[in-house]
């Protein structure tokens, strides 16, 4: 995940000072206010972004007041940047100008309202929901307590609907202290909005993408359209074998899934259920988890593995700060959010990485999408520091996932993760069925999440209808439901960490689009010319120097220029998803023809 404090200038909510507590008496152009804003903008950030790290590693009162100032400043910050750089625009001005003017009108996803004293408000309100989610953990009737992890291992391993439904409720319990504080957020959050010009905060988060709001909105249906066919046919086949394994009356043939039942806490993603879901019992062994064990893998071994496909690209090495100053092993004595981030401090001189890395294949492949963060900043790191930020946020999300996309059994075999490399329709089956319970499932989730936050800054969804709206779309989008009933006294959405950490979800949909359209491209410069899905772009160096030239534009261009330098696209496409799994989506037509699908 993108630290969202992490996107330097272009999201002044991270990287602020208090110097700009007024204008400048004389009279500034245009180019003259960007050129002042990023020197003040640099003047306090290593203090802001050290606030916000030692906050998120040491989970404290002392902390949380240190972060709460921090964030008070940066908003104050903020604040004044979106009243001036408002005077300039329609002005003329060269177009790097223009464009920093405009990034800067796009402020943060929590933009500050104009008050101070409100600005101070939204920092605690902040800082205090991040906390409590980072501090959670659920006490059963015995007085066994299990933090997130813990919990999310059982949902990984168990297949006791029972066990399941405990810790699935028992995480839930975290989030209802917080629902209170969430309706103030969104108050602040839509007050600032409108001070910096929007309608509402919802308008505010779809205007950051080259386009107005309406059109975003109509661009992500359209993205939805292309590849929820798909998504369909897995849904239907998956609660078959779901139904076949706990029986039919806990998972009836013909309705939504029940949550807890997909191997995730948040039923985001489903390949922690692949064993059920296998079509060819033992055909190509894909269990990496089984093999970074036995050959005696730790945390750093996992991320000096990432590293090194990032290199064979002809990128460059990680600098050695990162392993000093990253938290890459959950601390014994302390409470930490555990949720992976990348964070860019001291304007690109100290990149890191906060992990709680466990020795497993998921882990594996959330390293590899940390590190594309890291990479990123790496490659933008000589721009003007108001075009360090992706293309677009779903950029920045897509790169990590790209290159996890190249992590076949052939890759795999080279690093010793698995002990063949099985070249049969069998084999291919197994091996798109657990990538697209990962990849597939997770895009109504990535879609709906935003979608519930855009109705609830609207107005659209109530306070009082928080949980019920939920619900309502995660049936809607996901066809699954919750597996006990639930009531406006329970905050499902916020036991998911980017409810209470405020970091806008619909990057993460778009990503999962991108990075098989950037795949694709990335397998056609290397020169590969069999199927998609059996493309490694791992030690090509044209492949790698495409990427990094995307890279290094950052957010100095609007982003569909980013999009056709690597892709020759200037669109957004989900055909690539169906031409890497064609294999795949006849196999799940031909078991589905005699069952009723849908929900």
């Amino acid at each position: 995940m993108l630290k969202k404090l992490s996107l330097a200038l272009a999201l002044l909510a991270c990287v602020t000072s208090p110097l700009l507590a007024g204008e400048k008496e004389s009279k500034e152009t245009a180019k003259e206010f960007v050129e002042r804003i990023q020197e003040e903008g640099k003047a306090l950030a290593k203090e802001v972004e050290a606030a916000y790290w030692v906050r998120q590693n040491f989970i404290t009162k002392d902390t949380a007041v240190l972060a709460a100032k921090a964030g008070e400043r940066s908003l104050a910050f903020e604040s004044n940047m979106v009243e001036q750089a408002k005077k300039y625009k329609g002005s003329d001005m060269d177009e790097s100008t223009a464009r920093a003017i405009e990034l800067m009108l796009r402020g943060s996803a929590a933009p500050a309202p104009n008050d101070p004293k409100l600005q101070a408000e939204l920092a605690q309100v902040l800082t205090d929901m991040e906390g409590q989610y980072g501090a959670g953990k659920y006490c059963n009737a015995d007085g066994e307590c299990r933090e997130l992890q813990e919990l999310e291992k059982v949902l990984r391993e168990s297949r006791d609907y029972d066990e399941l439904l405990d810790v699935w409720q028992g995480w839930r319990t975290v989030s209802p202290p917080y629902r209170k504080t969430y309706q103030r957020f969104v108050e602040l959050g839509n007050q600032g909005a409108q001070d910096s010009g929007f309608k509402n905060l919802a308008e505010a988060w779809q205007s950051g993408y080259d386009m107005k709001p309406e059109e975003f909105t109509t661009e992500a249906r359209r993205l939805w359209t292309q590849v929820k066919p798909f998504y369909d046919e897995l849904h239907c086949h998956v609660r078959a074998k779901l139904g076949e394994q706990y029986g039919q009356d806990k998972v009836p043939a013909n309705g939504p899934i029940p949550a807890h039942l997909l191997g995730n806490m948040w039923s985001q993603t489903w390949d922690n259920i692949y064993p059920i879901m296998e079509p060819h019992a033992g055909v190509a062994s894909l269990d990496v988890t089984s093999a970074l064990e036995k050959q005696g893998y730790d945390e750093m071994k996992m991320v000096r593995t990432a590293e090194a496909f990032f290199t064979s690209l002809g990128l460059p090495e990680l600098p050695e700060s990162f392993y000093e100053n990253s938290l890459i092993k959950k601390p014994k004595d302390r409470n930490v959010v555990c949720h992976a981030s990348a964070w860019d401090l001291d304007n690109g001189n100290d990149p890191r990485i906060k992990q709680c890395v466990e020795i497993n294949e998921e882990q594996f492949g959330t390293l590899h999408h940390e590190l594309g963060h890291i990479y990123y900043y790496l490659m933008y790191k000589d721009l003007p520091s108001v075009f360090k930020g992706g293309a677009h946020d779903g950029f920045h999300e897509a790169i990590g996932d790209t290159i996890q996309l190249s992590m076949t059994p052939g890759y795999l075999k080279e690093k010793g993760l698995i002990d063949e490399v099985v070249e049969s329709p069998e084999a291919t089956l197994n091996k798109q069925m657990k990538l697209a319970l990962e990849k597939i499932a997770f895009l109504p989730f990535g879609k709906m999440i935003d979608e519930w936050r855009w109705k609830v800054f609207s107005g659209e969804i109530a306070p009082e209808d928080y949980n019920k709206g939920w619900w309502d779309l995660r049936t809607e989008y996901q066809g699954i439901e919750a597996p006990v009933e639930r009531t406006e006294a329970d905050f499902d959405a916020g036991a998911k960490y980017h409810i209470p950490g405020n970091t806008p979800y619909t990057r993460y949909f778009l990503s999962f689009i991108m990075q098989f359209q950037f795949h694709k491209a990335l397998c056609e410069k290397a020169g590969h010319t069999g199927p998609l899905h059996e493309c490694s772009i791992y030690g090509n160096e044209k492949a790698g120097k495409a990427l990094g030239d995307m890279l290094a534009l950052g957010q100095s261009k609007p982003w569909p220029d980013a999009m056709e330098a690597l892709t020759g696209q200037r669109k957004m496409d989900g055909s690539a998803i169906i031409d890497y799994f064609a294999p795949l989506n006849a196999y799940l037509k031909e078991q589905n023809k005699d069952r009723q699908c849908g929900w």
